[in-house]
């Protein structure tokens, strides 16, 4: 874990509001607009922003980002995207190396385990995550995703 002062970062955003179980097909609307504004991960960083429970009480209370740092203007065809900005400042940073399908462990680490031992406070701004290599474009062992605990 580091803590690191990090840039704002202009994005592209796809919400996800309601069911978990539906993410699967969000995810793939994403990957889909990506393409067809030719903003691929490897030249555009990835974040999942969570701005709920992975598993909250009830399932249409579940939300989450997904977001394509770019700072091209944003046209959303037929998809519901829209600019917005992950704000820089102080983060705590856990970087998680292999299976980074689920960063839940390292995302309550960070918040109900280091936060209360460091003495930091944590900002108004939700946990968030970025993927900086995906499974399958690399062996799964090698995938790597960093994931931000917003700081004052």
């Amino acid at each position: 874990m580091t803590i690191r002062d990090v840039p704002a970062t202009p994005v592209a955003i796809m919400e996800h509001r309601g069911d978990p179980a539906t993410l699967g097909a969000t995810i793939q609307r994403f990957i889909a607009w990506r393409k067809a504004a030719n903003l691929p991960p490897k030249t555009n960083p990835t974040f999942t922003v969570w701005r709920s429970e992975r598993r909250p009480a009830s399932p249409a209370e579940y939300r989450i980002d997904l977001c394509d740092g770019t700072d091209q203007p944003i046209v959303a065809g037929d998809q519901q995207v829209r600019a917005g900005e992950i704000p820089g400042g102080r983060c705590a940073v856990l970087r998680v190396v292999g299976n980074t399908d689920n960063l839940e462990p390292a995302a309550l680490y960070l918040y109900r385990q280091w936060l209360p031992a460091s003495g930091e406070e944590a900002r108004d701004f939700p946990i968030y995550g970025q993927r900086l290599s995906f499974y399958p474009e690399v062996p799964q062992h090698e995938a790597v995703a960093d994931v931000f605990l917003p700081l004052k």
